[in-house]
């Protein structure tokens, strides 16, 4: 049992370039701007700067930090985890700001990363350096711990092999909802299930899926020949979305 959304999805070939992240790109309030100026400047919106740095109104004063541009692109090998654990934040976390369903992400898009307020109107320049300087080397401190459980975790024992992966739901026309191996998906919409070609990744398998975690191969199809997957999604949305990637799957020892 398996749904191949290929009429639509065919159209929807996302690169498998690296893609640029983003971080919050801070902003000193300067004498007379106010936020419909500074929401001008960058091409926003004065509720979103509202909303990025938690502010209860619209007054600002000259040197405060505003937060400004607070979203992070998608780039390959990224997963929920590795992102929510760069910006020091839960992964329940980003799926609340982005209205995620499930942990699947794709390349090049979008998520929305919710900024912290920071105004230091009050403090001396050199204040002001040595706070930079401390912040600076913490998070060097912190991006060299993430890289390192990064790789711990983006690199699971096992062969690994690249495939072309699509997306299919439970829910189409003349589909049972049950896997070929009996997980009734119909009642697990969040199983974590990729369809396969048997002759290369044995049916039952645990399998590292890139962008999409730990999976079960516990599912078939027709069109799925050789290095190909067919990924499991709650919705028909998020599997047209999901489009045709190339993507690495290790088969975990």
């Amino acid at each position: 049992m398996r749904k191949l959304v290929a009429a639509i999805a065919a159209g929807i070939i996302i690169a498998g370039t690296a893609a640029t992240s983003v971080s919050a790109e801070e902003h000193e309030v300067k004498q007379g701007e106010n936020l419909w100026k500074i929401a001008d400047e960058y091409n926003t919106t004065v509720e979103e700067l509202i909303n990025i740095n938690d502010l209860k109104d619209t007054v600002i004063h000259p040197k405060d930090l505003l937060y400004i541009n607070d979203t992070y692109a998608v780039k390959r090998g990224d997963t929920l985890i590795d992102i929510s654990k760069e910006y020091d934040i839960t992964v329940e976390e980003l799926r609340e700001w982005n209205d995620l369903k499930t942990d699947l992400i794709v390349i090049g898009q979008e998520l929305y990363i919710k900024g912290v307020n920071v105004k230091e109107e009050d403090a001396k320049p050199a204040e002001k350096a040595e706070k930079k300087q401390e912040k600076q080397g913490t998070e060097s401190a912190a991006k060299v711990k993430t890289e390192s459980a990064s790789d711990s975790e983006q690199a699971p024992k096992g062969k690994t092999i690249s495939v072309s992966a699509t997306a299919y739901t439970a829910k189409c026309d003349g589909c049972s909802g049950i896997t070929y191996t009996g997980i009734d998906l119909n009642k697990n919409p969040n199983a974590k299930v990729i369809a396969v070609d048997p002759n290369v990744i044995p049916l039952g398998s645990e399998v590292y899926v890139e962008g999409y975690g730990y999976a079960t191969a516990a599912d078939i199809g027709g069109a799925i020949k050789g290095n190909e997957i067919d990924i499991h999604v709650p919705t028909d949305k998020e599997a047209v979305s999901y489009g045709i990637q190339t993507i690495d799957v290790t088969i975990v020892e």
